[in-house]
C-alpha cells in the first residue's frame, strides 16, 4: 500500500527547508570530522612525544641502575598486553588506554627481553577532544537553526510572490482580465528582475493582451450585431408585405432566424462585457417554471418536489430555464420534464444525451452537437445563470438522456 504523504509537504518551501537542513548537516558532520580527526592528531602526536621523552630518561635511568620515576617499571600493572608484546618483541610504541579509570599516555621499550613502560596522564588531553566535539556539535546545531531560520525567510518571500502570481492567473481564468500581479521589480526599470518577477511580468503581459484581444472581438460582436439590426428589422418588414406562399414562409422563417441570431449575439456581448444590471426580488420557483413551460408553448412535464421562494432576477431566470427547455426540445427527445426540488432546477430529456465536449469544457459558440443550432443557447444560458450568481451544469441522465441541473441561491425558506 502506497503512503500518502502529507500536503504540505509538497510546497516548496517545504522541500527547501529540507534540502538547506540536508546539506547543513552533510557540511557542518564533514567539517565536524575533519576538525575531529587533525586536533585528535595533534594531541596524540603531542603526548606521544612526551611519553617517548618520558621512556628515554626511564631507559637511561635504568640502564644507569637509578631507580626508576613513579609509574615506570617493568612489566608495571595495567600495562596493555599489545604494547607489552610489542615491547618484548623489539620494539617501541606508545598506547592510550585506562589505567585506574583514567586515560593513561603508555610508552614502552624492550629490556633484557621483559617491557621498560612509563605513563603519563592522558586525562586533559582527552578532556580538550571531547570539549571540542561538544563545540563542534553545539556550533553546527546553532549554525543549522540560523541557517534554515535564514533560508525560510528567503524562500517564504520567493513562495509569497509565486503565490501571488497564481492567485492572479486562477482570478484571470476566472474571467478578471483587470488582473495584475504588479510586482514592482518589473515596474522599475532601474531594478534587477528576478526569475519570479520575470514570470509575473509575463504574466501580466499576457494578461493585457488577451484582454485588448477580447475587448476587441466583443466589440466587433456587438457592432455588427447592432448594425444588422436595422436591415434586418426592414427585411422583416418587407417580408410582411410579400404574397402569401411556400417561398414566403421560408423568407420571413429565414429573417427570424437571423434576427433571433442578431438578438443572441448582442445579449452575448452585453454579458462578455458584464454591463448588465441584476435586479433581484423574492419569486416562487415552482410558479416560474410553469410560467416559463407556457411561454414555452412546449410539451413539458413540470414536476415541483419541493418548491422554495429564491431571490433572482425573475427575467434572467426566465432566459436560462426557457433556453433549456427549448434545447431539449431541439436536441433531445420526449418525454422533456422539468423538476423543481428545492432550490435546484433539472430539465431532462430522453434523447442520445449532451455531448463529451459540452460536459468536459461548457457549451461552445456556434458549436452543436446535433447539427442543429448555433450553439448559442447554452451559452446565453451560463452566463445568464453566472449573472443572478447560480451554478449551471451538464450530465448524461441514468437510463439515457441529457440533464441540465441549475443550482440557485437558497433564499432560505420553502414556499408553503
Amino acid at each position: 500500500m502506497k503512503v500518502r504523504l502529507p500536503a504540505w509537504t509538497a510546497t516548496l518551501t517545504w522541500k527547501a527547508a529540507c534540502f538547506i537542513v540536508v546539506m547543513c548537516c552533510t557540511l557542518a558532520a564533514l567539517l565536524g570530522a575533519l576538525v575531529h580527526v587533525e586536533v585528535t592528531r595533534q594531541t596524540v602526536a603531542t603526548a606521544r612525544e612526551k611519553a617517548l621523552g618520558k621512556l628515554h630518561d626511564v631507559s637511561r635511568a635504568y640502564e644507569a641502575g637509578e631507580a626508576l620515576p613513579p609509574g615506570s617499571g617493568l612489566d608495571p600493572a595495567g600495562l596493555p598486553p599489545k604494547l607489552r608484546n610489542l615491547a618484548v618483541a623489539g620494539r617501541r610504541g606508545t598506547m592510550v588506554a585506562n589505567r585506574d579509570g583514567r586515560p593513561t599516555m603508555w610508552a614502552a621499550a624492550p629490556a633484557d627481553g621483559r617491557a621498560l613502560a612509563t605513563a603519563i596522564d592522558y586525562e586533559q588531553s582527552a578532556r580538550t577532544i571531547n570539549g571540542l566535539d561538544n563545540a563542534i556539535i553545539g556550533s553546527s546545531v546553532l549554525a543549522i537553526g540560523g541557517t534554515l531560520l535564514v533560508g525560510a525567510f528567503a524562500v517564504t518571500r520567493v513562495t509569497r510572490r509565486l503565490h501571488q502570481t497564481a492567485t492572479v492567473a486562477r482570478r484571470i481564468t476566472q474571467g478578471d482580465l483587470d488582473a495584475r500581479v504588479g510586482d514592482p521589480r518589473t515596474e522599475d526599470p532601474s531594478r534587477h528582475q528576478d526569475e519570479v518577477s520575470t514570470v509575473a511580468g509575463a504574466l501580466d503581459t499576457m494578461a493585457g493582451s488577451l484582454q485588448t484581444k477580447l475587448e476587441s472581438e466583443r466589440r466587433f460582436t456587438a457592432d455588427v450585431a447592432h448594425e444588422l439590426r436595422t436591415p434586418l428589422t426592414g427585411l422583416q418588414a418587407a417580408s410582411e408585405l410579400l404574397p402569401d406562399g411556400r417561398p414566403t414562409e421560408l423568407v420571413r422563417e429565414r429573417v427570424r432566424t437571423m434576427r433571433q441570431l442578431t438578438e443572441d449575439l448582442l445579449e452575448i456581448s452585453r454579458l462578455d462585457s458584464g454591463s448588465e444590471v441584476v435586479e433581484t426580488d423574492l419569486h416562487q420557483l415552482g410558479r416560474l417554471a410553469r410560467r416559463v413551460v407556457r411561454a414555452s408553448g412546449t410539451d413539458t412535464e413540470v414536476v415541483v418536489v419541493r418548491d422554495a421562494h429564491v431571490e433572482t432576477d425573475r427575467r434572467r431566470l426566465e432566459r436560462v430555464l426557457g433556453n433549456l427547455v427549448a434545447n431539449a426540445h431541439r436536441h433531445g427527445r420526449p418525454p422533456v420534464v422539468l423538476t423543481v426540488d428545492g432550490p435546484v432546477v433539472t430539465v431532462r430529456d430522453h434523447g442520445d444525451g449532451f455531448p463529451d465536449y459540452l460536459m468536459e469544457h461548457g457549451p461552445q459558440r456556434f458549436r452543436s452537437g446535433g447539427g442543429k443550432g448555433h450553439g448559442l443557447g447554452l451559452t446565453i444560458a451560463v452566463g445568464q445563470a453566472e449573472a443572478i450568481g447560480a451554478r449551471l451544469s451538464f450530465v448524461r441522465a441514468e437510463g439515457g438522456g441529457a440533464r441540465a441541473v441549475l443550482t440557485l441561491p437558497d433564499a432560505g425558506g420553502l414556499a408553503e
